[in-house]
């Protein structure tokens, strides 16, 4: 008697490994750009918890997750949102991820940059910002997926309450947030300055 055909399920299992092999060539490509921009490995302070939870320390970015982390979050699901809205006639799910995935993992190059560096110390809160090592980059590309998924798995409305309640958790956490981030790095204001400092 002849074994059944096995070539469905290679094809279903290797269909299945797909995306996990096109997210960690993504990942790993991000990770080879910052490592020869000479971006650290982890935190230089010595501390060895993953976490860093004092936006003024020298920890901060420094570690897998901080309170930066939440606007990654937003990255995942902004983005996925934003593209299931307007190609989801023309992309698959699989591949709005993929391109969220891109997205984030050339802001974390670009963010590195000296110039994009300076920009930050320059025109936001973060005076001492030097840069992001390379596993809170990591961390930054995993926290914009896990939001992919939870906007892939909600409607939009659910979505859209997500962001808003994660913008309020950071503004009363750090005074700081995704959209206070993009305004001051594209419209600089003293007054937001001021009060991010607590002055």
């Amino acid at each position: 008697m002849q074994d059944p055909p096995t070539q469905p399920y290679q094809a279903t299992r290797r269909d299945a490994l797909q995306p996990a092999l096109v997210l960690f060539a993504i990942a790993a490509v991000m990770t080879a750009c910052l490592w020869a921009m000479g971006r650290v490995w982890w935190c230089e302070v010595g501390d060895v918890v993953p976490w860093s939870w004092d936006v003024w320390s020298p920890h901060n970015s420094q570690h897998l997750i901080d309170p930066y982390s939440l606007s990654h979050l937003e990255h995942g699901l902004a983005l996925f949102l934003m593209l299931h809205l307007v190609a989801k006639r023309w992309l698959t799910q699989r591949q709005m991820i993929y391109i969220v995935a891109i997205v984030e993992a050339v802001w974390e190059i670009a963010e590195n940059t000296p110039w994009m560096i300076e920009r930050y110390r320059t025109a936001t809160i973060s005076l001492d910002y030097f840069g992001d090592s390379i596993l809170n980059s990591l961390g930054d590309l995993v926290m914009c997926l896990i939001g992919v998924q939870i906007a892939r798995k909600s409607s939009w409305w659910i979505t859209v309450g997500l962001l808003v309640t994660l913008e309020l958790v950071s503004v009363l956490w750090i005074r700081d947030s995704l959209l206070l981030n993009i305004l001051m790095l594209t419209a600089p204001s003293d007054a937001i300055r001021t009060w991010q400092a607590g002055d």
